[in-house]
């Protein structure tokens, strides 16, 4: 994969990132799989020059006042005067992601992706060129400052629900759940700040390949393995509590079982149909 900037799609590939890609391949296998190695290498000077740029005072005072709400808890990540932390490199990246995006600017959410990018890659350039193809490729307008995709992406998964999980998908209704309380962190992030850190990676290593049909995925397995509980539940906070917890539950410890749940568990997910139940929530929502 070392000598090669671009990779095939096919059944080996995919059955590869779904067993989980080797911890000291993930670097060049996600710059590969996404394409964004082969980008990075067209625009050689990009990232250096953008550096070398100012923002806006508004936007690097949002940016910096997020750089101390990521992963707090993280060594690496917190402000100190004995070593460099990740902060700096974090804000960095965010910045050039801003200036080369302007359309995007910048959105919360990206901070934990990039952190985590952070912690796996360690190479500032190569994570710009791999944040900036998952914007304009993987999750198109995901990160917009109107945040129709998202919304439309959280509806989704409602429809979702309703097709593969009916009694589910009524039962909430008539809680009154609206999906934005329960995907809108999900999504955003990647599951970054909610899920375990291992079961993240080997979700991203499908994202990367599969794209973005994974995090639904991720969503409608989370919420079928508590289907019993859901259909339990009495009232419209103690619903939304359940699901949004469940990122946490012994089932998502387990990546490699949580990884088969994913694939088996939700069924046939054909691609053709995912686009089109989007296209129709993209042009619903508001």
């Amino acid at each position: 994969m070392q000598d090669k900037t671009k990779v095939k799609h096919n059944r080996k590939m995919k059955r590869f990132c779904r067993k989980g890609i080797p911890a000291e391949y993930r670097p060049v296998a996600w710059m590969t799989l996404t394409n964004a190695e082969s980008r990075m290498k067209m625009s050689p000077n990009l990232y250096r020059d953008l550096l070398a740029r100012s923002i806006e005072p508004a936007l690097e005072e949002t940016i910096r006042l997020d750089l101390h709400r990521t992963f707090p808890d993280n060594i690496h990540f917190r402000s100190s005067d004995d070593f460099e932390t990740l902060q700096v490199p974090l804000y960095n990246i965010l910045k050039c992601i801003a200036l080369k995006n302007p359309h995007v600017g910048y959105c919360q959410g990206l901070n934990f992706v990039t952190g985590l990018l952070l912690l796996i890659i360690k190479n500032e350039e190569k994570i710009f060129w791999l944040m900036d193809t998952l914007i304009t490729e993987i999750l198109p307008d995901f990160y917009n400052p109107n945040m129709k995709a998202l919304k439309a992406e959280q509806e989704l998964l409602g429809q979702i629900v309703k097709w593969k999980l009916p009694d589910v998908h009524d039962h909430l209704r008539i809680l009154g759940v609206p999906w934005a309380l329960i995907g809108t962190k999900w999504f955003i992030c990647m599951y970054a700040d909610v899920m375990p850190v291992e079961t993240v990676l080997r979700i991203w290593d499908c994202v990367f390949y599969e794209g973005s049909k994974v995090l639904q995925r991720v969503a409608i397995t989370l919420i079928a393995l508590n289907k019993e509980k859901i259909l339990a539940c009495k009232d419209f906070p103690e619903a939304v509590d359940l699901i949004q917890k469940s990122v946490k539950q012994p089932p998502c410890l387990h990546c490699h079982n949580f990884m088969m749940h994913i694939f088996n568990e939700p069924g046939s997910f054909p691609r053709s149909r995912i686009n089109s139940l989007r296209d129709t929530c993209f042009s619903e929502v508001t």
